[in-house]
């Protein structure tokens, strides 16, 4: 099972939706982590706007990425743009990716578009994980 870490500035919104949507959607299929550049608090528009698509992210808290080491992750997702601040061993995993999606933060009116998008992005990577060849020593000739 692959595991997952998502990362974006504060781990207030877009990265514990990405976190929500993935231990929702891909149950099972790959193990998920979230965090950010520094800590504070996952925000209630946050929250609701998850609560509106049916998952509950409402006892998440904020981590800082400090706290984990990249060693542990496979995938390493950026939904800021902040790849560029990530230290080197993040970004050299087996998978990098920076979606660089807006931020909500001070335009809550756009948190149900962006949450849609987040929604979008972990189908795509659910999908392209269990499109993943399997290797097989039979032959089905």
């Amino acid at each position: 099972m692959k595991k997952v870490m998502f990362v974006c500035k504060k781990n207030s919104a877009r990265s514990q939706m990405a976190e929500g949507f993935a231990k929702h959607l891909g149950a099972g299929k790959i193990d998920v982590t979230s965090s950010g550049l520094e800590a504070s608090q996952v925000r209630t528009e946050a929250i609701a706007t998850m609560q509106e698509a049916g998952v509950d992210i409402s006892r998440k808290t904020s981590k800082p990425l400090s706290d984990f080491d990249p060693a542990d992750f496979d995938i390493v997702i950026s939904l800021c743009g902040c790849g560029v601040n990530l230290p080197p061993e993040w970004v050299t995993r087996e998978v990098f990716e920076d979606w660089q999606l807006d931020d909500p933060a001070e335009q809550p009116e756009i948190f149900p578009r962006v949450r849609d998008q987040v929604r979008e992005r972990v189908v795509d990577l659910i999908a392209s994980l269990d499109a993943e060849p399997v290797v097989s020593g039979k032959s089905h000739e």
